[in-house]
């Protein structure tokens, strides 16, 4: 056979195989080659010469090929061998024959100390990254509110009502019940407490403070965060991996007008009230608690409240209740659209859209105690 400007012939005589190469071998005939000595299979313990006294010139890859099949025939037991080769090829087979060992593909082990440091920096290049997206995403849903403003006409009322009924109504028995039950634990540790001073009465000053100014809205935001942030997330990113969201953007429908607008508004607006309910319910556990325990009487205890506690102290909840609930639902917004391609992608970011919007409420909490206490609130 030829390949190029090569050639190949190959003859059994007796016990002997004999291959001859002529010509100039390149890579374009190599796979011929190794084809066609593959094919030459001499009886057995039987001897094989490859001929290369018309062999004018051959590159590695040829030379590669004619090493592995002397190689292959030695392990079958014959007597391989390579007869009357020109100087330069010779010199190319001695050449890669003398190369032909092992090589560790492993990469050199790394110390634990340049592991860890290496995670914590790809762990901060993303959280960086994941910060400026969620920085513009914010951005975007403020320039959407604002255009509303100016066009009241385009928010979706009734899907604004439908998750005011989904994310405030239905979520009342949980917060109600969650907020009574911390009422109840803060009287009883507290009172525990302040008996051993004899002090038992300034229970009502610390149940009515500290649900007031911080718990209460706190304990609030944290379940609307696990239970309605999560609901935004699992929504927009079913839609994602539905292409829904592609389908709108083909019928000119804005999806932050239609998906993440109506979410945020609601919340926005049923957020105040859920922590209203949750500041009475709280109360109400802690001044039972109070009655059983320390024997204060409810209209004692009413009025024990109302020489603790100022407007001010019921005002700082509430006020902090539209900052929660927007960076709740446009965090649970902004995880639905990082979606991508399978459920499973649901799942992780329906779970960080709970994480970062719970750090996030705790973060802004932090800020705002801060700066109450500078204007002396």
């Amino acid at each position: 056979m030829s390949a190029g400007t090569g050639t190949i012939e190959s003859a059994t005589d007796g016990d002997r195989a004999r291959v001859r190469l002529g010509g100039r071998w390149d890579i374009r005939g190599a796979g011929g080659l190794d084809r066609a000595l593959a094919a030459v299979a001499p009886p057995s313990n039987a001897s094989v010469v490859l001929d290369l006294a018309a062999l004018e010139t051959l590159d590695t890859a040829v030379a590669w090929v004619l090493h592995r099949h002397l190689k292959r025939l030695r392990r079958a037991g014959h007597a391989a061998e390579i007869a009357d080769a020109r100087p330069g090829p010779a010199r190319l087979l001695d050449l890669v024959a003398a190369n032909d060992r092992p090589i560790d593909c492993h990469s050199p082990r790394q110390s634990s100390l340049i592991a860890v440091v290496a995670h914590v920096g790809r762990a901060s290049f993303e959280t960086c990254g994941a910060a400026r997206r969620l920085l513009g995403f914010l951005g975007l849903t403020t320039l959407t509110m604002a255009g509303t403003l100016i066009r009241p006409w385009r928010i979706r009322w009734t899907a604004t009502i439908s998750h005011m009924e989904r994310a405030g109504l239905d979520a009342l028995p949980i917060v109600g019940l969650m907020s009574f039950l911390i009422g109840v634990v803060l009287a009883y540790q507290g009172a525990d407490q302040l008996r051993r001073f004899g002090a038992e009465i300034f229970v009502v000053n610390l149940i009515g403070i500290s649900i007031l100014r911080e718990i209460g809205i706190l304990i609030t935001a944290i379940i609307i965060a696990g239970r309605s942030g999560s609901a935004f997330t699992a929504a927009i990113g079913s839609m994602v991996v539905r292409e829904e969201v592609d389908a709108m953007r083909t019928l000119a429908l804005d999806p932050m007008e239609v998906l993440v607008l109506p979410r945020v508004v609601a919340l926005v607006l049923t957020l105040p009230l859920l922590a209203f309910v949750s500041d009475v319910m709280g109360l109400l556990g802690g001044g039972l608690l109070a009655w059983i325990a320390l024997d204060i009487a409810p209209d004692q205890f009413i009025q024990r409240l109302g020489d603790a506690v100022s407007m001010w102290s019921f005002w700082i909840g509430i006020i902090k209740a539209p900052v929660f609930a927007f960076l709740i639902a446009m965090i649970g917004c902004y995880e639905g659209f990082e979606v991508r391609g399978s459920a499973e992608s649901v799942g992780r970011h329906t779970t960080k859209a709970v994480v970062e919007a719970i750090f996030l409420v705790i973060v802004v909490d932090a800020a705002f105690s801060i700066l109450f206490a500078r204007l002396h609130i």
